[in-house]
Formats: structure tokens, C-alpha cells, sequence
């Protein structure tokens, strides 16, 4: 487990309220993509409970925390296949803007994630109403996972393109926190939120024409849906198309 990623807070009602919609879209047979992180972690453990109970599916964790956490929870694991999309992606973000592009990544799973999104037909993402913004980058800084031997020249052309880099520390604060790919994180303060979609595609761009980057935070254009839990127990449904359900 990552110094970043937690374990869930199993009293949370609008965690729970999102994941228990996200249980309704999961078919019997399903290969499905688990996401890392607070909220994901939380889905985890109540699909375990469906499949103790007799729902049929496989699972392709997108951190070593998730798979350990899904090997108790007694969901069966598959590696990612050449030959099989997975039917189904459930993940957690840091934000959410109003077109359903995500920045996520604070967890220090990014690239894993992104992979087993990209290898998904849909993916679903669970948060709650705290993590809805205009504007992507008004609660966090953008992640960005590096090559440790570029970490040097990266740095640079962050900085040089206006945002202020840090690596990410280990959780004694002394050196680097190493993910699990061996790799080290920037968190990039930006010097103001991404004003539109096409700002957030632009910064995209820049960032991984860098060498020595590996993956970006910004998820942009991939959430099918997001479905956003409250305290109370309501659970909105956003859809990619605008279509609130």
C-alpha cells in the first residue's frame, strides 16, 4: 500500500450510496477493472460480499493495495488479457468537472489505472459532492509520474512552462516516495485552474511531449459516468452525454 492510499472509511454513507449504484451495473460473468484508492476500496468490499453471496466475476486490480484488498475480499483475479476487453471499470477521482474529465492520481496509482481504464469498454467513477469543480485544478495539483533519472530535466520544463513541480514524499518526508512502478510523482501547482476543456487537452499535450514522463493525472474524456454520493444517501448519476439520471 502506498503511503497515499488509505484504507476506506467504512461509516462514509455517500461512498457507500455511490458504490452500491455502481453494484447495479455489474453483470453476472463480468471482468471487472478495480480502481485504487479510498472510495474504489469501498467497492471492493461490498462486490466481494456479491460474490460471496453468489454473483460470478473476475477482477483486474489497478494496485497492488486493491489486489490484496480483493484476494480477502474473495473476488477471483485475472491479469489483463490480449484477447478480452473488460466489461467494466470502477474508480475514484480527485475532481470532476461538469464535462466529465477527471484529475486523479493522488492515490499514486495513475498509470496502472489509466491502463486498466483504457483496457475497459466503460468506465464508472465514484465520488462525492465534494469533489465536483467548475474547473479542474481548483483542489489539487496536477500528478505527474517521471522516470527518477529525469526527474532533473522534467523538473525544468515544468517549471518553465509556469507550473511549480514538487516530488511527492515518502511518508517520513525525507525522500522521494518510489510508486509501484518504480517511478516518482510531481505534484504540479498550477497558476490557476484550467479555464475549458481545450486547456486541459493543451497542458495534457505539453506534459507528456516532455521525456521522461510517463502519464499525467488529467483523465480527459473517458468516465462514461460519474455517479456522486451524498451524505444523505442520494446518489446522482452523470453521464458523459450531459443526461443526469
Amino acid at each position: 500500500m502506498s503511503a497515499r492510499e488509505v484504507q476506506p472509511e467504512r461509516d462514509d454513507p455517500a461512498m457507500h450510496a455511490a458504490a452500491a449504484r455502481a453494484l447495479d451495473l455489474i453483470g453476472d460473468g463480468a471482468r471487472v477493472g478495480l480502481g485504487s484508492g479510498r472510495t474504489a476500496s469501498v467497492f471492493v468490499r461490498m462486490l466481494g460480499a456479491r460474490v460471496r453471496g453468489g454473483l460470478r466475476v473476475s477482477g483486474v486490480p489497478a494496485s497492488g493495495a486493491t489486489a490484496a484488498l480483493a484476494h480477502a475480499a474473495g473476488i477471483p483475479l485475472v491479469p489483463l488479457s490480449e484477447n478480452d476487453r473488460l466489461d467494466i471499470t470502477v474508480d475514484g477521482a480527485d475532481e470532476v468537472a461538469p464535462n466529465l474529465d477527471l484529475l486523479k492520481g493522488h492515490g499514486g496509482a495513475l498509470v496502472r489505472e489509466r491502463i486498466v481504464a483504457g483496457a475497459s469498454k466503460r468506465l464508472v467513477i465514484l465520488v462525492g459532492a465534494e469533489k465536483q469543480v467548475r474547473r479542474l485544478g481548483e483542489r489539487f495539483p496536477v500528478p505527474v509520474e517521471v522516470i527518477p533519472f529525469a526527474v532533473g530535466p522534467v523538473t525544468r520544463a515544468i517549471k518553465a512552462a509556469g507550473l511549480r513541480p514538487g516530488v511527492r514524499m515518502d511518508a517520513a518526508g525525507r525522500r522521494g516516495l518510489v510508486n509501484e512502478n518504480g517511478n516518482l510523482t510531481l505534484d504540479c501547482a498550477l497558476p490557476a485552474p484550467l479555464a475549458d476543456a481545450h486547456a486541459a487537452r493543451a497542458l495534457e499535450a505539453l506534459l507528456l511531449a516532455i521525456p521522461g514522463v510517463v502519464d499525467t493525472g488529467l483523465f480527459l474524456g473517458m468516465a462514461e459516468r460519474v455517479l456522486v454520493g451524498h451524505a444523505d444517501g442520494r446518489v446522482d448519476a452523470l453521464l458523459r452525454d450531459g443526461v443526469v439520471g
